[in-house]
């Protein structure tokens, strides 16, 4: 399946905090940049980060399976195993969860793993992985 790249800018109050973290902690290679802003390639979608202090990034939580997630929050689909690589990467880099990784609708349709962290700047993420991913949708 072939889809649109995204574009997305977010803000961060610490450059040099956002390049340790989407550079050297995700593994992002960085782009264009300025004083003010750094583009990143996030798996082939444009992610920039903009220094913006003081700004709020979260409005709130939802409640999702006994969870509070944060809204809002973007992240990637992955595939399992590059899933539990980067969980890994982040618990071997002491980056604390927001919600732990863990498995979703097991043997069900859109069986899923999830997680959710914030960057430096609180910037909340979700990574997830389908066992399916023709099941991105299903019900």
């Amino acid at each position: 399946m072939t889809r649109p790249g995204f574009h997305l800018a977010i803000p961060v109050d610490d450059l040099a905090a956002s390049r340790a973290f989407y550079g050297d902690v995700l593994g992002l290679e960085e782009g264009r940049s300025s004083t003010q802003w750094v583009d990143w390639d996030f798996h082939g979608h444009q992610l920039v980060t903009h220094v913006v202090p003081g700004a709020p990034p979260e409005a709130g939580r939802n409640p999702v399976d006994g969870h509070d997630v944060p809204v809002p929050h973007f992240g990637l689909i992955l595939s399992v195993d590059a899933f539990h690589v980067l969980a890994d990467r982040l618990r071997g880099a002491d980056i604390p969860f927001v919600i732990e990784p863990y498995q979703r609708f097991a043997g069900e349709p859109g069986e899923q793993w999830t997680m959710f962290l914030h960057d430096p700047a609180g910037n909340a993420l979700e990574f997830k992985a389908f066992r399916d991913e023709s099941q991105l949708f299903a019900k």
